[in-house]
């Protein structure tokens, strides 16, 4: 097996179409969330930044700012949680002191466990030394108070970067919020959802993470409920170290679990805002040197934006087409053109007819430019198989076979090698390739970015399939696989998790992405069983309603084809407690 000195763990910096750099260092600091209960709900305390601030200006934000080193020293004046590590204490004590800085709000009780009022925090000197005059006070800081709701790192394409977790407080009675009006300004008091839709409006200015907050916040009917849900394990309820790119050329960016978020951190890992993220079909998307996909005009329910055809190779080596797709003459001319005509071999991942019937008319283009007769290479459509999905390669791949695309004067480092790898489930001739130089998988539907594949009996079988997401896994794990790049949807996955990559799953976003679907695909067959059990006597449209009643009816019809193979699975599994 070819081994690369990067031990296959990353995509190769020579195939990078935007290489890796090195973000701006973080920077320690806190922010708080005041919250209180309102006659619709919860609000939250928010204000307006310096215009002339050097981050965000003009956005409204909640209060908070850098971690001084005072604040670790004062962890004896503070009341803790036992649950509560040091570094949350000293992040809690920060957004204390930055409340009251910039707002004139304390979170310390006198001993008698009352706070002060407004008024006597305005005989309060906000500038001198915080601690030391909580002291004098004999004021005890309400460190056991204040909860991690979130853990947000500045996006890495920012110049002034910050480590800041986005923590949650009730507001103490009696007190009001007076800005410094240097750093803050016009403090007010919202609802998550009336300040969302102000700033989709155009009339309340907020930043990135602060709608992503607010979104997450706003599910919560009351303060006791956030607190409540922030203290079951006191961590952070999400990480995210957001991404970057172009939707029809405007800026959009996107947390590690949405949909675009893997091919940003794939195609661009340093972080530039340069790629384009708008689906389209006239063009090849180029995701690395050595990669290109280009989409099929085939959207729909069942394709998403359509299929994804990928041309691997580059002009010293020439070319391998995964997926076809239709035969549609447009898309097919595309696919050649984005080759150059050098096309080596093409591949179908399985048999059905938004995937293999074009291979034909490209060996045919390749074969009329006299540029030689690559072969159409897969496995044979199973009796099982619809007629709609018949497809028989000129050659049967082996599982474990390697394709192997030679580099400029037999240089190894230049090869592209794809390793077949079965994977019945989705169609009985299922298979993915593994391109080993850059461990990279390319999953045809057997892993989807945006939905989960239908499991259709008989060519599809439940069982079978989660064998073959647990053979990818290990698969993932050999070769440190990061990327996954499915027939329908954008690129999945993240880089390793490093000092840089702070918010990445600690296995790689593959290996994630694995088993965060196998988790899905059990979780819904644990419904069935219950829906089984409710009714005993019903049949698969009676057990729909039940094990379905998150997703629409108007998709029922077709989640019944993989509640079929559910159920088959429950019962070749002994029963309704599998």
């Amino acid at each position: 097996m070819l081994r690369l000195s990067h031990n296959g763990r990353m995509v190769r910096p020579t195939q990078l179409l935007h290489p890796a750099r090195t973000p701006a260092a973080v920077r320690p600091a806190a922010t708080v969330l005041l919250l209180r209960d309102g006659a619709d709900g919860v609000e939250v305390l928010m204000t307006r930044r310096s215009m002339t601030a050097s981050f965000a200006p003009g956005a409204y934000v909640f209060p908070g700012g850098g971690i001084d080193a005072a604040d670790a020293q004062a962890h004896g004046q503070s009341t803790r949680r036992a649950t509560q590590s040091d570094l949350h204490l000293t992040q809690a004590i920060a957004a204390i002191r930055e409340s009251f800085e910039e707002l004139g709000i304390l979170l310390a009780r006198r001993a008698d466990g009352s706070h002060l009022g407004t008024a006597d925090i305005a005989r309060l000197d906000r500038k001198a030394p915080f601690a030391e005059q909580c002291a004098s006070q004999d004021l005890t800081l309400s460190g056991a108070e204040v909860f991690v709701l979130a853990h947000w790192i500045t996006d890495r394409d920012l110049p002034r970067r910050f480590d800041v977790p986005f923590l949650v407080a009730r507001m103490p009675e009696g007190q009001e919020p007076v800005a410094d009006e240097s750093e803050q300004f016009e403090p007010v008091w919202v609802r998550p959802a009336d300040a969302l839709a102000r700033h989709a409006a155009g009339q309340f200015f907020i930043i990135f993470p602060t709608i992503r907050t607010l979104e997450r916040l706003q599910a919560y009917p009351s303060v006791q409920a956030v607190l409540e849900a922030c203290a079951v394990n006191d961590e952070p309820l999400f990480t995210s170290c957001p991404r970057a790119g172009l939707m029809n050329g405007h800026e959009s960016r996107h947390m590690e679990h949405e949909q675009p978020f893997g091919e940003l951190a794939m195609v661009c890992p340093g972080g530039q805002i340069v790629h384009e993220l708008a689906w389209q079909t006239e063009r090849p998307v180029p995701l690395l040197k050595n990669v290109q996909r280009l989409t099929a005009p085939n959207p729909g329910f069942m394709t998403g934006p359509g299929t994804n055809s990928y041309v691997v190779g580059d002009p010293s080596t020439g070319h391998t087409v995964i997926d076809p797709g239709p035969d549609d003459a447009g898309h097919i001319e595309r696919l050649w053109r984005a080759a150059g005509g050098d096309i080596r071999a093409i591949v179908c991942t399985h048999s059905h007819p938004d995937h293999s019937p074009g291979a034909v008319r490209l060996q045919a283009l390749c074969v009329a430019a006299d540029l030689g007769k690559p072969p159409i290479l897969g496995l044979p459509s199973a009796p099982t198989s619809r007629e709609n999905s018949r497809f028989t390669p000129e050659r049967s791949l082996a599982d474990g076979e390697r394709l192997v695309l030679v580099g400029a004067d037999g240089d190894r480092l230049s090869n592209h090698t794809l390793q077949v790898v079965h994977t019945p489930g989705h169609a009985a001739n299922h298979l993915c390739l593994l391109l080993e130089e850059d461990g990279l998988l390319f999953s045809g539907d057997h892993i989807l970015n945006g939905s989960t594949t239908v499991i259709d009996p008989p060519d599809g079988h439940m069982g079978d399939y989660l064998d073959s997401l647990d053979k990818l896994d290990r698969l993932c794990a050999q070769h440190g696989v990061d990327f996954i790049l499915p027939a329908h949807g954008y690129v999945l996955g993240d880089l390793a998790q490093t000092p840089d990559n702070p918010s990445a799953p600690e296995h790689g976003g593959a290996r994630a992405a694995i088993a965060h679907l196998k988790a899905h695909r059990l979780a819904r067959e644990a419904k069935v069983a219950r829906a089984m059990q409710a009714r005993p006597e019903g049949t698969v449209d009676d057990w729909v309603k039940l094990a379905y009643d998150d997703v629409p009816e108007r998709l029922w019809p077709v989640a019944k084809r993989s509640m079929q193979a559910h159920v088959e699975r429950i019962q070749s599994l002994g029963g309704f407690n599998a």
